[in-house]
């Protein structure tokens, strides 16, 4: 296949962080006030000595239940196991979730069989400027295929890019559409090396992998290869990563940047506990629905594909790091079926989402089976829009491979693994029931 320049790529050795906390106390609470966040980081965001950040293991939070409750302190889990989670954290967030009785202990570098992984550098991925690059180059590559458009910008003033797909790029034919985001979280700079892949592997493999040829003809497919791309800048490219996650919009009366965008949408906002009010938290949730402009912009472009009342985009996923899970709604709630999602649709996304996951191995759940999160992008795609929407949460498993910044030398290797999930995904494009063997209730003939 075509592949698109990736940005230098740097070794550097790996370092083995120094303890900023350890701690081991008594049972959890069971629940714990908003606002916990640290709100004393510098207004531009450069952490001062005692907030950067760090990932902790937290014990003794083996369920669902038990994860929502830890998440309702303001805190954002990074990675869940059999029975812990780990997060990411300053020192003073930390001190407050022991305060509360949590039991952490500060993690060092990740390590493999064969010693300490080396680390990710910045230079590992594409830049923001590079992906865009990178998308124009393909659009004059391949001018039948391949369409962009910008559909606003962030905070800062970068364009959020669009990238049509299909046969006959210039026309709007009535075809099943399917949209794929990335980058919602800004550190999960993978995702957007997903998004070239796609890319890459759509416009090269056309005309030749009869699959792609055949999907390509009879679906029109949309990349947004950043929706956060002022996070993505401020994380990457200061010469080494900050961890951050939420983008770069300040927060009135707060020194605190930034909305959790994926908190952030239209749909049960800031309903159940899957979100915090505090703008110094990870999961801040914003002002109102829809407060942070990222959002606002990508929500305006599906709301503009519906056409004659009909809304183009049947399916979608969401790429993220990291956990290696393939996730559906709802995340608002813990029952299988609510207002909106009957028995079938329900039964529709686990069939779909385990066929992908079989192609992945990644582990496939419904959203809420981790903890509550409300305000989230599949929530809204579904409830708001009626579209099939997923989440990917892409390699690694654990912080053992590198966490939000695994190594570039896995990269071609994680993105290629998607293949067949993200074919799979637009060959129900048209009519996702039938994953489930529903298509005589659902599906025209």
């Amino acid at each position: 296949m075509r592949r698109f320049p990736r940005g230098r790529r740097t070794a550097i050795a790996a370092t083995v962080l120094t303890l900023a906390l350890a701690v081991t106390t008594g049972a959890q609470a069971t629940a714990a006030p908003e606002g916990s966040a640290s709100e004393g980081s510098a207004p531009d965001g450069r952490a001062r000595a005692a907030d950067a950040v760090r990932q902790y293991e937290v014990g003794d939070v083996a369920t669902a239940h038990a994860r929502t409750a830890l998440a309702r302190t303001g805190t954002a889990i990074d990675e869940v196991r059999s029975s812990s989670v780990v997060i990411t954290a300053d020192e003073a967030h930390a001190q407050r979730l022991a305060d509360l009785g949590y039991e952490l202990t500060a993690l060092t570098a990740p390590t493999g069989r064969g010693g300490p992984i080396t680390a990710a550098a910045p230079g590992d991925y594409h830049t923001y400027g590079e992906a865009l690059a990178a998308v124009a180059e393909a659009e004059a590559a391949y001018p039948d295929l391949v369409s962009s458009q910008v559909i606003g910008q962030s905070h800062e003033g970068r364009d959020i890019v669009a990238v049509k797909v299909s046969a006959n790029v210039a026309a709007d034919e009535d075809e099943p559409e399917v949209l794929f985001t990335h980058n919602q979280h800004a550190r999960e700079h993978l995702t957007v090396e997903m998004a070239l892949y796609t890319l890459g592997e759509l416009t090269s493999q056309y005309g030749t992998d009869p699959e792609i040829t055949a999907l390509l003809d009879s679906r029109e497919v949309w990349l947004i290869p950043s929706v956060n791309p002022d996070g993505k800048v401020y994380d990457q490219e200061s010469g080494s990563f900050r961890s951050w996650r939420k983008n770069r919009q300040p927060n009135a009366g707060s020194s605190s940047i930034g909305t959790d965008l994926n908190r952030n949408w239209a749909y049960e906002w800031g309903c159940c506990g899957g979100s915090s009010g505090s703008p110094g938290s990870e999961t801040y949730r914003g002002s109102a629905p829809e407060s942070g402009p990222e959002t606002t912009v990508v929500a305006d472009f599906v709301r503009g594909r519906v056409v004659g009342g009909e809304q183009q985009i049947t399916a979608h996923i969401d790429f993220h790091t990291y956990g290696e899970l393939v996730l559906w709604p709802y995340g608002f709630t813990y029952a299988d079926t609510a207002p909106g999602l009957t028995a079938d649709d329900a039964a529709a996304f686990e069939a779909l989402g385990t066929a992908m996951a079989d192609s992945n191995g990644y582990t496939p759940q419904q959203s809420s089976d981790l903890y509550i999160t409300d305000g989230t992008i599949n929530d809204w795609f579904w409830a708001d829009q009626g579209i099939f929407s997923f989440t990917f949460e892409m390699y690694p498993t654990s912080s053992g491979g590198g966490g939000f910044y695994p190594p570039g030398d896995v990269i071609d290797r994680e993105t290629s693994r998607n293949r067949e999930a993200v074919l799979t995904l637009l060959s129900y494009a048209d009519c996702a029931y039938r994953a489930a063997g529903l298509e005589g209730e659902y599906c025209a003939a």
